[in-house]
């Protein structure tokens, strides 16, 4: 039994059988004591039959047949009596009362507290000392293979040369190129640093030892560092092999440089300890260390210098084509329908991590089986990826019939100044049923992926977000808190635009406000500056919404009819799509080019009367005779 706690659990549930077991043994075989006064008042009255001596101890027997014990001081005057009485004496040589006495009462305690030591002593051990690493073994039925990681085609070239060196070291080593000492996997959460760490165990056929960093981390001070020196003597053991720690940041964080206490205390020591340990590669063990994080801005720089990690790949958000192999990897796993379409599917989830994807095509698959179809078609991934964007759809939610119509003309509003203005992304979906926290939605997805943006695109983004405000001002003289989002998006964009991309021309190309390298873009360094640039900042931004929300107010006034008729058709159906917007664009158009050739056939008609009526006035007016 591996296990300290039910080792301790075993030896004190033994200990206590046995103590319970002598009690009842001595419960049953000791006879009831009687004072020694009674003793020899019964034997003058002739009531006792037998006595066995065992040293001072005198069990016996009365004439009734009950048994008795007693202790005689005086034996010599005690046996003429005796005989003189005519007893059946027996006896045997016998201990002494004190070592009887603590057969009796300190051999159980002695074995309870020796139970409880060992107990306590396992337990304190397991809480507190060196956890061992886990060595992975990866069943066949569940092993992870490059074969199973897809859309990161860089970093699994990069670590698949990792698993060759380790296999074939003679092939590098014969050029002079040694083995590299880490790898440090750096991305945001769900791109696949931990699939990549057990697609290498799955190929490499070395030993493989995981931990993560919070594995490391305890209270009490030495525990860490114990526990990180216990994991490279079983790696140096078993070398060549893999040590992988997730979530390193939990203990390679970067050091204060100040007194410390605590845990904090505690996570420097250890920290200190994987640094000795990672330049302590000799060059004959061929030991790698692979270690993934989401905040490598927080790493020390010890750390991070080369001969420790030697190599640093970034695992970025998948592209199209690596969003389309992520699809094909995970689809593999479901039934799927002979029309389904993977590539417009993996156009319309940009900015999905792998991870993301993967729930993506589970929510599918539970989409399809809560409807019990044979198999998952693209309604389902739609549904699915609905579910993931927007959320939840609110069915228990009452919405009066004004609401519904505010909505209405606020997405209305989103969309007409998305479909009017040229460079924005194109409209994917509407829908006026509250979803999550929203009350409607309007998805724009690009065509592409955008790695760059340009100040028309950011400015026409401003003005698609401002629409919905500036239809309900325009067709209900209000406002309501429907377009909140909206200002705080376009207040975002804006300020970025004014104080990081140098897109200004008041301010220049100047950045007050530069973004520290976070793939958890919650960290932020704001440059200094005086109050008068802080008010030029203030009006800039201010000026560019404004000038975005009078841009929409006009398309808005301008295709009013066109506001009407989208607003009404999004009541009737509550979503439309792609193609149904469309449909819906192209007949405005329609209508405005018929309307545009009835105005011009009526101008020519008035042109023609006015010319003809020119005509018959400069005619000569014959003499009235």
């Amino acid at each position: 039994m591996k296990n300290p706690t039910q080792l301790g659990l075993l030896l004190l549930t033994l200990t206590a059988i046995l103590v319970f077991g002598y009690n009842v043994y001595l419960r049953e075989t000791t006879p009831p004591q009687s004072s020694y006064t009674q003793f020899l008042s019964d034997l003058k009255q002739g009531n006792i039959a037998r006595v066995h001596f065992r040293g001072n101890v005198l069990n016996g027997e009365d004439t009734s047949g009950r048994s008795f014990g007693t202790f005689a001081p005086d034996l010599p005057t005690l046996l003429p009596l005796l005989l003189e009485k005519e007893v059946v004496i027996s006896g045997e040589a016998g201990v002494t009362s004190g070592t009887g006495d603590w057969l009796k009462n300190v051999l159980p305690m002695v074995l309870f507290f020796g139970g409880w030591l060992i107990f306590s002593k396992k337990s304190f051990k397991s809480e507190t000392g060196a956890s061992r690493p886990t060595r992975f073994t990866p069943i066949k039925s569940e092993r992870v293979t490059f074969h199973d990681v897809a859309g990161i085609t860089e970093a699994q070239e990069e670590l698949q040369e990792v698993v060759e060196f380790l296999k074939n070291p003679a092939k590098y080593s014969r050029l002079g190129g040694r083995i590299p000492k880490g790898v440090l996997l750096t991305g945001a959460p769900g791109t696949g640093k931990t699939l990549l760490a057990k697609a290498i165990a799955g190929e490499a056929s070395v030993a493989f030892f995981s931990m993560g960093g919070s594995d490391f981390v305890e209270i009490f001070a030495g525990v860490g560092a114990s526990r990180v020196r216990e994991l490279f003597a079983e790696a140096k053991k078993s070398a060549p092999c893999l040590i992988f720690i997730d979530e390193i940041d939990a203990v390679g964080g970067r050091r204060s440089g100040g007194q410390g206490s605590g845990s904090s205390d505690e996570r420097e020591q250890t920290l200190n300890a994987l640094l000795v340990e990672m330049d302590g590669f000799s060059s004959e063990e061929t030991v790698i260390m692979i270690a993934a994080t989401n905040r490598p801005d927080i790493l020390d720089p010890a750390l991070l210098r080369p001969g420790r990690f030697d190599r640093q790949i970034t695992l970025s958000l998948p592209d199209v084509k690596g969003r389309l192999k992520i699809l094909e990897v995970h689809a593999k796993k479901i039934i799927t329908a002979v029309t389904l379409d993977l590539v417009s599917i993996a156009r319309s989830i940009p900015g999905f991590s792998g991870a993301e994807i993967a729930n993506l095509v589970n929510e599918a698959a539970l989409m399809a089986a809560r409807k019990n179809k044979e198999s998952v078609d693209t309604d389902d991934f739609e549904e699915a990826k609905d579910k993931i964007v927007m959320g939840l759809e609110r069915k228990s939610i009452v919405v009066s019939e004004q609401d519904r119509r505010v909505t209405a003309y606020h997405e209305a509003g989103h969309a007409i100044v998305a479909l009017l203005l040229k460079e924005t992304d194109p409209l994917h979906k509407i829908t006026i049923i509250p979803r999550g926290r929203a009350m409607g939605l309007t998805q724009q997805l690009p065509l592409d992926d955008r790695y760059t943006y340009s100040r028309e695109y950011l400015h026409n983004r401003i003005t698609t977000l401002m629409g919905g405000r500036a239809a309900e001002s325009l067709v209900f003289n209000r406002l309501t808190t429907g377009a909140s989002n909206d200002i705080v998006v376009a207040t975002e964009i804006a300020t970025r635009l004014v104080c990081e991309w140098g897109m200004c021309g008041a301010i220049g190309p100047i950045a007050y406000r530069q973004s520290v390298d976070s793939f958890l873009g919650d960290s932020m360094l704001v440059k200094p500056h005086s109050e008068m640039i802080a008010r030029k900042i203030d009006t800039e931004i201010k000026q560019e919404i404004a000038t975005c929300a009078s841009e929409a107010e006009a398309l808005m006034k301008k295709h009013n009819k066109f506001l009407h008729k989208f607003a009404e058709v999004l009541l009737i159906n509550e979503t439309m799509d792609a193609e149904e917007i469309d449909i819906v664009y192209r007949s405005y158009l329609k209508e405005r080019e018929l309307e545009r050739l009835l105005l011009k056939e009526n101008r020519g008609n008035d042109d023609t009367r006015k010319q003809s009526s020119n005509t018959r006035t400069q005619e000569p007016m014959e003499d009235i005779p």
